[in-house]
């Protein structure tokens, strides 16, 4: 399931990665390339990226001031970095990256160099993140004093070569069908559905469509580290960010100088991705009642119920309402879904959902359409939003084997949908195209340590619903000498962003003189929410 879903749209791997109104879910030679089908494509992948390295540490960045529809202010200037589309075929056809920064607000002589950031995804853009100086964000002011923040659009998304598999005034189009089927006649249109927009990508983008791995989204972030003219990477990865950096971590283990990764996808080639998404569904179930739990606890302000149960059958009633007659005529039980699963992704969401919810149950329907609605008139949120789509099923398809057989998608989702219905049908629908996928499929990196991998720091919340606590624990077991933090208690995708003390001093500590715990850390909770 992926996170930073449109508005509208039923999407996943945020994952486990792109906010969520839209989860979830990688070269020295002395790692293995994934997938590569021989050791021969193994070394012609390495040592095309060794070729791009060094071809853009030669030719640098020429930063410019931002395209001015980017939305990225003076002081942040942006530039373009080269690589190849395939690292096999290094001299071959080139791809443009987008890239951005801000330099470092302290001293040159507290300068360490600079701070690269994925937010996740599959699918989502990096380029705000220098947004975080502009905005004085207080929690990482320390860190922007010693470091440039860099963001990037990884291939495939936004101004970096983007894809696209549908018509986004299309693709945003509702109400859409209810995810979760009645008969065995629901089931067929979404396989159909699922059908189409795989063959919607073939045909609008096959080009890339081979070259959309993580993998090679690992080999981008290293020429973009030798662009930048560092010798080793500082980097912060985010929900498929953690990912992006394992595979990073084992394929250019002495190229890492610092890395934190935040809300951890499980990097097992067991999990990646059919497991990942299917874990997720037990998940969000259980975020989903931590939320009602709260909204009943918190009566007075959203009249919603007192308990746990009153919550849902409200939800129920809710759910059964748009589906007999969609809301305002857009907003249906997809729609429904793809809105409230904000809550469960992110504590920040839990008061805006709650309120548009009480709002509706009160006679008032307005905050909900506006929130669960597409906006057609957004032209260019909406091709953002059928982009980062793409990229997610492109990237998650070709990186693992997906099952083939429908019997298996079948079984696994109807027995999970007795017990966590919330999310499970739409999850399965979103990433059904891979099991017909046009192009070749890998078998993921062994993710582990190899010589040079530095200490890593881990942060996890133990109710992430968008990458599971076990995730974090894998990583930390394969990364050798790594620290794991994690928040008790709490399930707020993303930890490095909110404010918490006890993660926030570490971060510091680690990113600005590269201390860790000598054991790992149990941090309290961050505050809950207030109406």
């Amino acid at each position: 399931m992926r996170e930073n879903r449109p508005k509208g749209r039923l999407m996943a791997l945020g994952s486990a990665g792109a906010l969520v109104t839209a989860t979830l879910i990688a070269g020295v030679v002395s790692a293995p390339a994934a997938g590569a089908d021989s050791r021969h494509g193994q070394d012609r992948e390495a040592r095309g990226a060794e070729i791009a390295a060094a071809r853009a540490a030669e030719a640098g960045i020429d930063w410019q001031d931002c395209p001015a529809d980017w939305g990225l202010d003076k002081p942040i200037q942006c530039g373009w970095v080269s690589v190849p589309l395939d690292y096999a075929e290094p001299y071959g056809k080139q791809i443009k990256l987008a890239v951005d920064r801000i330099g470092n607000t302290g001293t040159p002589q507290e300068r360490q160099g600079s701070l690269v950031y994925n937010p996740g995804g599959p699918g989502g853009s990096g380029l705000r993140f220098p947004r975080r100086v502009t905005t004085k964000n207080a929690i990482w002011a320390n860190v922007a004093k010693a470091y440039d923040f860099v963001g990037f659009d990884p291939r495939g998304v936004g101004h970096s070569a983007p894809i696209s598999c549908v018509d986004p005034q299309e693709f945003v189009k509702a109400p859409k069908a209810d995810p979760v089927p009645d008969t065995e006649a629901d089931k067929k249109a979404q396989r159909g559905l699922a059908r189409d927009y795989a063959q919607g990508c073939a045909e609008r983008s096959g080009a890339m469509l081979p070259h959309m791995t993580t993998p090679n989204t690992a080999r981008d972030l290293d020429v973009i580290r030798a662009a930048l003219g560092e010798k080793k990477l500082n980097y912060l990865g985010v929900s498929y960010g953690t990912y992006l950096g394992a595979v990073y971590g084992t394929l250019f283990p002495g190229h890492l100088r610092r890395m934190i990764v935040d809300s951890v996808v499980d990097p097992s080639r067991e999990n990646i991705w059919y497991q990942a998404n299917l874990d997720q569904d037990i998940a969000f179930e259980g975020r989903w009642k931590d939320w009602e739990d709260w909204v009943a606890a918190n009566d007075a302000a959203f009249h919603l119920g007192t308990t746990r149960a009153a919550v849902q059958a409200e939800w129920l009633q809710l759910r059964a309402t748009a589906k007999k007659s969609p809301i305002g005529g857009l907003v249906g039980p997809a729609e429904l879904i793809s809105f409230f699963q904000n809550a469960p992704y992110y504590d920040s969401s839990w008061v805006p959902v709650a309120s548009a919810f009480g709002k509706y149950v009160a006679g008032d329907t307005k905050a909900l359409v506006d929130a669960a609605a597409p906006d057609l008139s957004n032209t260019a949120g909406n091709i953002s939003a059928e982009n980062g789509n793409a990229v997610y099923t492109a990237v998650e398809c070709a990186d693992a084997k997906w099952p083939t057989s429908w019997q298996r998608w079948d079984r696994d989702n109807t027995r999970l949908n007795q017990d966590y219905p919330f999310m499970t049908w739409a999850n399965a629908w979103l990433n059904l195209p891979c099991a017909t996928w046009p192009t070749r499929q890998l078998t993921p990196v062994d993710v582990r340590t190899h010589r040079g991998l530095p200490p890593v720091l881990i942060v996890q919340s133990t109710r992430d619903a968008a990458t599971p606590y076990p995730g974090a624990v894998d990583l930390h077991r394969r990364f050798k000498g790594s620290r794991l933090i994690t928040e008790q208690g709490a399930g707020s995708h993303g930890v490095t962003g909110l404010v918490n003390p006890c993660v926030n001093e570490r971060v510091d500590s680690y990113l600005l003189s590269g201390e860790l715990d000598t054991s790992d850390v149990s941090c309290a909770p961050h505050a809950t929410p207030k109406p």
